[in-house]
């Protein structure tokens, strides 16, 4: 591995930690000696790279600095791709699978010239849909969730008020997450059965990632699980 290679490795892993994580624990995960890392660490930050932290203490990145075109291996190409694919062919709306699509572009034009073509080459392919299709506008369900506003929906025949905070992406069905005020408590609501969607300017008063952990609270889900 590059020494180039290394540093953008570290700054990967330091991404995926909002809390300090012992030097120690970096240097072995890199497989480098503590010295080296010091030295690493010492280089980020000199490029402008805002790590915070000291011996005994641990290391965070803070958010706000941005790298260059990342050189990306072929797996994590693959991975870029098929989730790209996956989103524009199951979205529920047009307008995050185009998003996806833009996306994947945006990624392809800043890389060099042999990347790219492992784009455009990607042979890991999404069948087709087969899951049942939502009768309501999911992107009102999104933005919903984004700014944290509730929602009148009609489920069966019962109209209900909820607090959406999250959407579950199944095989075959896509579930909202929500507090149901008539029921006080968490519920789930497959976006194929609800019947009708209104939104309201009415916000919701915990926020959506209080309700998120409690939720995974109360489903045994550990944190930053991806569930």
């Amino acid at each position: 591995m590059s020494r180039t290679e290394r540093l953008l490795d570290l700054l990967q892993i330091l991404r995926r930690h909002r809390n300090p994580v012992p030097g120690h624990v970096l240097a072995n995960e890199l497989g480098v000696s503590m010295r080296t890392f010091y030295r690493d660490i010492a280089t980020l930050q000199g490029q402008g790279a805002n790590i915070e932290g000291e011996p005994g203490l641990g290391y965070v990145l803070r958010p706000g600095f941005t790298l260059p075109p990342l050189m990306f291996s072929t797996e994590e190409l693959e991975a870029l791709v098929l989730g790209s694919r996956w989103v524009a062919r199951r979205a529920d709306d047009a307008g995050l699978g185009a998003a996806a699509a833009d996306a994947l572009a945006k990624i392809a034009a800043v890389l060099p010239a042999e990347l790219r073509d492992e784009v455009e080459a990607a042979t890991l392919l999404v069948g087709p849909r087969t899951e049942h299709v939502a009768l309501v506008d999911a992107g009102l369900i999104r933005e919903a969730i984004r700014r944290e506003r509730k929602l009148v929906i009609t489920y069966g025949d019962v109209e209900r008020t909820i607090w959406p905070f999250a959407i579950g992406f199944f095989e075959h069905v896509r579930i909202v997450v929500a507090w149901c005020e008539l029921r006080g408590d968490f519920r789930h609501f497959r976006t194929d059965r609800i019947q009708g969607i209104t939104a309201t300017e009415d916000g919701y008063p915990r926020r959506r990632a209080v309700l998120l952990k409690e939720w995974r609270r109360t489903q045994g889900i550990p944190p930053d699980s991806g569930t």
